[in-house]
């Protein structure tokens, strides 16, 4: 219950930041996109540009322990996860806040949780991701974007959503309930690593994770 209230509240907190405490909408916030469909090629920042891939990054990372989470539980987690591909953290917290512990994992693996269970995945996840990284701390310009950062709702937004989905990894016993599932203990290095390095601590326990079994029932 009390992990539930913490997860509503930073829910609400972060609507009521945005909408009431945030700067403003600038006006051309998406000319690129508009630049885009009329076929020109928009000038972005490479660190904007970068933090966005890399909160797509992020949606992936969790879609890799979700959807065999969702399995056992009794909400769709394929409508919360395609929600938060156009709403990032905002639709990703109400799942969080909602699910249930469950260290159990049973039926056949269809393709999608295959895909998501292996760890080329985890190992495609961060190459992708280190290259985003050098791209944007080479090529980009960092007091551009801090300026962006204090003058556009959505930049500062977007930057505020990756420091949620860092916070939220190890918090909602997402994490703890994969571990088990696999018979991973939560006092192991691994853990530590996946829920204190930002972004490439999930990413280093997605390329080391044993993989589940077709069938397996873990321990109840």
């Amino acid at each position: 219950m009390a992990r539930s209230l913490i997860l509503w509240l930073i829910w609400v907190g972060f609507i009521l930041y945005l909408v009431l405490l945030a700067p403003p909408l600038p006006a051309d916030t998406f000319q690129p996109l508009r630049s885009l469909l009329a076929g020109e090629l928009p000038t972005i920042n490479p660190v904007v540009l970068s933090l966005f891939s890399l909160v797509g990054i992020w949606l992936l990372v969790y879609s890799c322990l979700i959807f065999v989470d969702g399995r056992m539980q009794p909400l769709p987690a394929w409508l919360f996860m395609l929600g938060a591909i156009a709403t990032g953290v905002f639709a990703l917290i109400p799942y969080l806040a909602l699910r249930q512990p469950n260290q159990t994992f049973s039926g056949k693996k269809d393709p999608w949780i295959t895909i998501l269970d292996a760890q080329a995945t985890g190992v495609i996840l961060t190459v992708s991701t280190i290259i985003l990284v050098i791209f944007a701390v080479i090529w980009g310009d960092w007091g551009g974007f801090i300026q962006e950062f204090l003058t556009n709702r959505f930049i500062h937004g977007m930057t505020l959503a990756f420091g949620l989905f860092c916070a939220l990894f190890p918090y909602p016993t997402l994490l703890q309930d994969d571990m088990a599932r696999r018979g991973l203990n939560t006092d192991s290095k691994l853990f530590r690593i996946a829920a204190w390095i930002p972004l490439f601590g999930p990413l280093i326990y997605l390329c080391l994770r044993p993989t589940l079994l077709a069938f397996r029932f873990s321990r109840s």
